[in-house]
């Protein structure tokens, strides 16, 4: 089988996977993040081989609806490639990849890196911030019946991964403990330039909430 028969193979998996997903962690969210990092990929030195698969397979079992289970998504990504009879050094690359793209609060040691890796985890980031973010980011919220916004609870900016799994805050103070901060993170160039845009719409978006919020607009 070769390589675009693997990728297309991967791609029916996915989407047969992810059918009835919530609308944030969809198909369409890995079609979105699959093209993010073929556009980023052609300015770095990466293989674009393990950049596609890793970006179609990250996240095939969210953490977030497996009771938080870390496990699952790398389980199933490498029960998938071996039965496609990938080579198993894309196999552990791709497991990798799945293992640490995460944010999970922001205060985890990412355990491993590799150019592929900053790549996807780009075009992850970028899918979570600027209008597509804000639209994920509050479907998600009515997906767990979270308030909108509570003034009285105020964001928290230094949680560990398992406070950051467990919360249950208002939607807009995801904004604060981890939208606003991905600006930062990005790790390639192209990356930083599209997150600068997207990062100032959620700024004017957050500016025009508090307004109507407020009764001032």
């Amino acid at each position: 089988m070769n390589s675009e028969e693997i990728i297309n193979k991967t791609i029916g998996f996915v989407k047969e996977t992810l059918a009835g997903a919530e609308g944030g962690h969809d198909w369409f969210h890995i079609e979105r993040v699959y093209n993010n990092a073929l556009l980023i990929s052609k300015n770095e030195p990466v293989d674009v081989f393990t950049v596609k698969l890793g970006a179609l397979l990250h996240d095939i079992a969210d953490s977030k609806f497996y009771s938080g289970d870390e496990t699952v998504g790398p389980k199933i990504a490498r029960q998938f490639l071996f039965s496609l009879n990938v080579d198993s050094k894309v196999i552990e690359h791709v497991v990798n990849i799945i293992e640490n793209i995460s944010f999970k609060g922001g205060n985890e040691t990412q355990k491993f890196k590799s150019a592929e890796l900053d790549v996807i985890q780009d075009a992850d980031r970028l899918d979570a911030i600027g209008a597509i973010g804000i639209a994920r980011c509050f479907n998600y919220g009515g997906f767990k019946n979270r308030e909108l916004y509570n003034p009285e609870i105020k964001p928290n900016l230094n949680m560990s991964k398992e406070e950051y799994k467990a919360s249950t805050a208002p939607t807009i103070n995801h904004f604060y403990e981890k939208l606003l901060l991905l600006k930062d993170k990005i790790n390639t160039k192209t990356g930083r330039k599209i997150a600068l845009d997207r990062h100032k719409y959620m700024e004017q978006f957050l500016e025009q909430f508090y307004a109507e919020w407020k009764g001032r607009k």
